[in-house]
């Protein structure tokens, strides 16, 4: 099973990924979030990532050129929409960027991956499995940490997708992000 390991924000982050070998990892441009870094910030954390690890760029109703931007410099390798961004914004930046897309909460045709999480990402609170749409493959966030990581794997998603649920006092937590790797790719 794929994991990424969402809210990136320092040097020691990525020293902690590059150890531990995530599928994925995310870069918070969506604005006025807790976990939002900036341009040149990302530049710099990419620089150090290992190159075989993919880095996602998280978006909230953000202007397309910024994400064009972004695209542009090779800051990201994927594309994750969290707002209420529509086929037609998603097929804009199809037209300047052949990266996946990730898009929360719908199923989009243009979209290559749905993401199911809590309306207010990044909190930690643990979603209901009740209705998951599996037509598409589909990342799996949502208050998922290791009490309830077992829970969220039998779901079988496409990738498990993690930020709160590795932290220690507001910040990553190489001990944490080690043990749902474990899980994830051992399967228990």
């Amino acid at each position: 099973m794929l994991i990424k390991i969402c809210g990136l924000t320092r040097p020691i982050d990525i020293d902690y990924v590059n150890e531990l070998k995530p599928d994925y990892i995310g870069f918070v441009f969506a604005l006025n979030k807790r976990r939002t870094i900036t341009i040149d910030k990302a530049k710099e954390l990419k620089k150090k990532l290992d190159k075989n690890i993919k880095a996602v760029g998280v978006f909230l109703n953000n202007d397309i050129n910024y994400i064009k931007q972004i695209v542009d410099e090779g800051i990201i390798d994927l594309i994750q929409l969290h707002g209420n961004e529509d086929d037609n914004y998603i097929k804009e930046i199809k037209s300047f960027t052949n990266l996946e897309i990730i898009k929360a909460y719908r199923i989009s045709k243009y979209a290559n991956y749905v993401l199911y999480d809590n309306i207010e990402p990044g909190l930690g609170m643990k979603i209901s499995y009740d209705n998951l749409n599996k037509e598409k493959p589909f990342f799996l966030a949502g208050g998922i940490d290791i009490s309830n990581i077992n829970e969220a794997i039998k779901e079988k998603p496409y990738c498990i997708d993690i930020s709160s649920g590795v932290e220690s006092n507001g910040f990553k937590d190489y001990e944490k992000i080690k043990e749902v790797i474990r899980r994830c790719k051992n399967g228990i």
